[in-house]
């Protein structure tokens, strides 16, 4: 997700339709204030570690920090995207720390927080 993986904000039209279907589908009877949140996010799948993974890219620190606390809804995104039953349930909030594409990223799987160069490819420590 750095600026030379990111792709421009016009070509994300396969993640902003990705992201406004499961908001529409599977978030529909969740709380509104969680649906505005995740409007302003972009969703995407990647695999990290040989792992299936939920990226929710948040424009913020704040929307990043709130998502992190309220992982319950994205467990079983993976499944629902996928219809696979053995993919884990690993989902990153990610938030562009500053503009050298260094990414501040909550794991799901290990609780904690990391920076990545873009969560393709880690590249950095877990505080």
């Amino acid at each position: 997700m750095s600026e030379s993986q990111t792709p421009h904000k016009k070509d994300r039209a396969l993640e902003k339709a990705l992201t406004s279907r499961i908001i529409d589908d599977y978030f529909e009877n969740s709380e509104s204030w969680l649906r505005a949140i995740l409007r302003m996010c972009i969703f995407s799948l990647a695999y990290l570690d040989g792992q299936s993974v939920f990226i929710v890219e948040c424009p913020n620190q704040a929307v990043a920090k709130r998502l992190s606390r309220k992982i319950y809804p994205f467990r079983g995104i993976i499944y629902y995207l996928t219809d696979n039953l053995n993919a884990t349930e690993r989902c990153l909030f990610c938030y562009q720390e500053n503009t050298d594409g260094v990414w501040r990223c909550f794991d799901t799987s290990t609780s904690s927080w990391k920076t990545l160069s873009y969560p393709g490819k880690p590249t950095a420590q877990t505080d």
